[in-house]
């Protein structure tokens, strides 16, 4: 993150420019702007929404427009972030219809689902993300330029929802019907391992377009050699029968006896 500086200051921060620029200012800004929905600018975190399954590039763009005009590469509106968990919402209502889960049980998965598998794990992710980044990726180790905390947050939220829409709605039509991908059959999870090919892959490739749009970040590449051990496993489930899918039905259902 750059300092920023004020014209009256002749090249050194004022103590006022700096307390607004600092981590807590931004995250208190960003909490606060979850209270005023009218604030919130829906119909741009729905255009990326879009964006990320049709060139997430374009969405990238926009955060380097970000830092430019408020000093900040993470976002300071939770929109995203509110579409984000109304679609997980949904999307964990239809699996507890599918899987014919009663109303406490589809509460008890919702719950597990939201405070767990993307809260709790996201923040695990990015934490790490943000470690390794700042550790291993700067070309050059200097104060004045880091990977923001919140920056590694919205670039797992932008993997994450193109992941979530595939295996968490799009799925849901294919579980019990169509080719029933819940099964032993070969088709059934020929088509349900392959749409976790293609979810997992559009993660670690959003993932990587996040870091490596960061200009002073170097050898981001190696955030796409999880694609190799991806397409072994993909194999591999095909050769021996693994079914996915199967595996996360039996998790839920097993999460909320």
């Amino acid at each position: 993150m750059l300092p920023t500086t004020s014209p009256q200051s002749n090249g050194n921060p004022s103590s006022r420019d700096a307390a607004r620029h600092t981590a807590g200012a931004k995250r208190y800004k960003y909490l606060r702007r979850l209270l005023y929905f009218r604030q919130m600018d829906f119909e741009f975190a729905m255009w990326q929404m879009l964006y990320l399954f049709t060139s997430p590039q374009r969405v990238y763009r926009n955060f380097h427009y970000r830092k430019q005009t408020k000093d900040q590469w993470a976002r300071d509106d939770p929109a995203f972030l509110v579409l984000l968990s109304i679609w997980l919402c949904v999307s964990t209502i239809g699996f507890g219809l599918v899987l014919d889960m009663g109303v406490v049980e589809t509460l008890k998965l919702l719950l597990w689902v939201v405070f767990v598998d993307c809260i709790g794990v996201g923040l695990l992710i990015s934490t790490l993300m943000w470690f390794i980044s700042n550790k291993y990726l700067l070309k050059q180790p200097r104060r004045n330029f880091d990977v923001e905390w919140g920056y590694a947050f919205d670039v797992h939220l932008n993997a994450f929802y193109p992941l979530l829409v595939i295996l968490h709605f799009l799925q849901l039509f294919f579980i019990n019907h169509l080719v029933v991908i819940n099964s032993d059959w070969f088709l059934g999870y020929f088509v349900g391992n392959t749409l976790w090919l293609i979810a997992i892959g559009y993660y670690l490739y959003i993932t990587f377009l996040g870091y490596n749009a960061l200009p002073f970040l170097s050898n981001t590449v190696v955030l796409l050699y999880p694609f190799a051990l991806l397409g072994l496993l993909y194999f591999l489930s095909i050769f021996l029968g693994w079914n996915f899918t199967w595996g996360l039905c039996w998790f839920y259902k097993y999460r909320v006896q």
